[in-house]
């Protein structure tokens, strides 16, 4: 099968994600093509299922990926698709946190249109090291307000790599049945 996998990335997570499963696709050997939505990705009208994921920040996906959804709408609803969401509040475990999640992912495609046939939730990361003073500050704030690590000198990955992996066959396997 065809697959073309879309992503927006912030801090790179996403990115990470990705490619993890490109290669999960690529060892089921599947034909997989992968693009970051500010890279001119191809349209998916050659493939024959989609995959496009985008990162939460300040309550809002990448507006490239929104842009790309909106692009190529009346295709992305005629193939099989599914969309992975990127955020750290999924890893607190909070039910009132993976709510929100859960409604910021449900008013986006209610906004796009785009009706995927599989979403997921996936953890994302922390990364300390990577952020400003205050960007730093602000996330070790939010961090210790939910239970989570608190130590700035390290970052802190929470993707839980078997979850993806089981989500991305299951899409496989569904997508190749109804192609």
């Amino acid at each position: 099968m065809k697959l073309l996998i879309i992503y927006g990335t912030t801090e790179g997570q996403t990115r990470k994600i990705a490619h993890f499963m490109e290669a999960v696709l690529k060892n089921a050997r599947h034909q997989v093509t992968i693009a970051d939505t500010t890279a001119d990705p191809p349209s998916p009208k050659e493939y024959n299922a989609i995959l496009i994921g985008s990162s939460i920040h300040v309550h809002k996906y990448q507006t490239a990926v929104k842009h790309y959804i909106k692009k190529y709408l009346a295709e992305l609803n005629q193939i099989p698709s599914a969309f992975f969401s990127v955020s750290l509040a999924v890893a607190s475990g909070l039910e009132e946190e993976n709510q929100e999640v859960q409604k910021i992912t449900n008013d986006f495609l209610e906004q796009t249109g785009w009706k995927p046939m599989m979403t997921t939730q996936i953890a994302g990361a922390l990364k300390y090291t990577e952020y400003d003073y205050f960007k730093r500050l602000i996330m070790k704030i939010i961090s210790k307000k939910q239970g989570g690590a608190t130590d700035t000198s390290q970052d802190y990955e929470y993707t839980n790599w078997d979850d993806v992996t089981k989500f991305t066959n299951n899409f496989a396997n569904k997508a190749s049945q109804k192609s």
